[in-house]
């Protein structure tokens, strides 16, 4: 009879896992970070800042280096279950899943063996305290996951955060609804062409060009192939430190 039994969870848990590849979910871990509020993960790799002025909260989580794809993720949406299947997934809080969006890099930690949970080959979240709450007990610290990259939902349009010095201009293009992430992107002066950017670092696009003192326009590419014009967004009077929102956001 305990045999049967132990068949029957066997299958039953080989059948879920099955089910989630099948559904394009991929296996990976999730820790957390940044205190009981998440304030601590404010900031971070992808250059928004505060987080709430971004459109992001508290539901966000830092990458490892597989997964962030030197910033290239940037704004991206995760759904993440718990994977009661694996190893620790008794720690799981079952039935409860939760979409996160990618704010920061989880940097490996050579002072462990092959870099720690966050070393290279490894995909893994270091999520919001808040967030990883929702699917882990706290005391675990650590359990197995499924994740999906999906659509973003935002409140609002994209954003736009200039800083930079006269002869060099660094946006920071934030609240991306659809794939979340950019593409590509070029910005225009009241008195240039189009301009070809280029990404500096996180989601922060840079143009080596002087436009102190014009007005200024973006074209956005998301990773999800959808280009949008945004014109006349920025005023001729914008300063550096500067973030100017739109009304218009991506779908895919």
């Amino acid at each position: 009879m305990e045999m049967t039994k132990s068949l029957i969870l066997f299958c039953t848990a080989l059948a879920a896992c099955l089910a989630l590849a099948a559904a394009g979910w991929s296996p990976g871990t999730a820790t957390f970070y940044g205190g009981a509020d998440g304030s601590g993960t404010m900031g971070g790799a992808c250059g928004y800042d505060n987080l709430y002025n971004a459109g992001y909260g508290v539901n966000n989580a830092a990458l490892s280096t597989t997964l962030f794809n030197d910033g290239a993720s940037c704004g991206q949406c995760y759904r993440i279950t718990c994977d009661r299947s694996r190893p620790g997934g008794q720690n799981c809080k079952p039935g409860n899943s939760i979409t996160v969006t990618a704010t920061n890099l989880c940097p490996p930690n050579y002072a462990l063996p092959a870099g720690g949970w966050c070393g290279p080959g490894r995909p893994h979240f270091d999520m919001s305290q808040p967030a990883w709450e929702h699917i882990g007990v706290y005391q675990a610290g650590i359990v197995p996951v499924q994740y999906q990259q999906v659509k973003c939902s935002r409140s609002g349009g994209v954003r736009f955060g200039i800083a930079g010095s006269n002869y060099f201009l660094l946006v920071n293009i934030q609240n991306l609804a659809g794939s979340g992430s950019v593409g590509a992107a070029m910005v225009k002066g009241d008195k240039t062409g189009w301009i070809h950017m280029s990404r500096n670092w996180g989601a922060n696009w840079q143009a080596l060009a002087g436009l102190v003192g014009q007005g200024l326009s973006f074209s956005v590419t998301s990773t999800g192939g959808q280009r949008i014009q945004f014109l006349n967004v920025v005023p001729a009077w914008w300063q550096f430190g500067m973030v100017f929102s739109t009304n218009k956001n991506f779908i895919h």
